[in-house]
């Protein structure tokens, strides 16, 4: 059996999406904190469990006859990550659960400036002390991120950074769209397994790429780090939040995000999404 947490979500709900292309719905669980939403899985047949990882006891029964259990990772900032995967962890550990996967990040370094590398570098020893086997999928950067992170460049015709440095932008469909293959294959991949796009390009160049999607000229700017924290909060944006993305820019400037991986595109049987393909995206129709 399959247990997904997040389902929910968009990541790990398009993985669910992808395991039952080829998996019977039977075989499958979903793992949610609200039920409720997930009634298009029901529909499909997958059975739906409540978990909570901040309600341990919610946990045994959703986790119990687990040969694979996908964790995803907490998103709630404003939470201790690291306390609520120990959490889910555990109680994987005590349901007999026979492989922890977990929604990593490339980046996960215990010295990376970007907050939840380093919740997500602290899981993986969790993990690896766990004593269960585990897969760590390392996904690279999310590429939908970039709309936030850029500023609005379609209106501006500048993306405006605090530092510069290269990212592995890469598709959440395609990084579900593998989570579901590595599951399927049943322990065949170990350990920390990065899944990246297969260029890690700078702001500068995502800002050349974005004049050649929107058929005008797209520049860059490097503002520096309180000028950049000065014009975020000048626009709107708390300067906590502002000061949480500055993290990814510095992690970026240090080259936590530089590496690529073809093991995503060996996954897919096909090119993974580009920035290139995320930037027309964004373009109005």
């Amino acid at each position: 059996m399959i247990v997904v947490t997040g389902a929910t979500g968009a990541l790990n709900g398009a993985t669910v999406d992808h395991l039952l292309t080829s998996t019977p719905a039977s075989e499958l669980v979903v793992a949610v904190r609200d039920p409720a939403r997930a009634a298009r899985f029901a529909d499909a047949g997958v059975a739906v469990r409540r978990a909570d990882f901040a309600d341990p006891a919610s946990l045994p029964a959703a986790f119990a006859g687990a040969d694979q259990l996908l964790l995803v990772s907490s998103s709630d900032p404003s939470a201790d990550a690291v306390a609520l995967h120990r959490t889910a962890i555990d109680a994987a550990v005590a349901a007999g659960v026979g492989r922890i996967l977990y929604t990593s990040h490339q980046g996960a370094a215990l010295d990376t400036p970007f907050g939840p590398g380093r919740d997500h570098a602290r899981t993986e020893e969790l993990l690896a002390a766990s004593g269960v086997p585990w897969t760590s999928l390392r996904n690279g950067f999310y590429a939908h991120s970039l709309g936030w992170l850029v500023g609005p460049w379609r209106e501006t015709g500048v993306v405006s950074v605090p530092v510069d440095g290269p990212v592995s932008w890469t598709s959440r469909e395609d990084e579900a769209e593998a989570a579901a293959v590595i599951i399927a294959s049943d322990g065949a991949y170990e350990g920390p397994t990065t899944l990246t796009a297969n260029a890690a390009p700078t702001f500068a160049e995502v800002a050349e790429i974005a004049s050649a999607v929107a058929g005008r000229t797209v520049r860059s700017e490097v503002l520096g780090v309180e000028p950049w924290i000065a014009a975020q909060v000048a626009a709107g944006r708390p300067e906590g939040m502002a000061r949480f993305a500055l993290g990814m820019f510095e992690a970026a400037h240090q080259g936590f995000f530089a590496g690529t991986d073809p093991l995503l595109t060996t996954l897919l049987g096909r090119e993974p999404q580009s920035v290139h393909d995320e930037l027309a995206r964004s373009l109005p129709a």
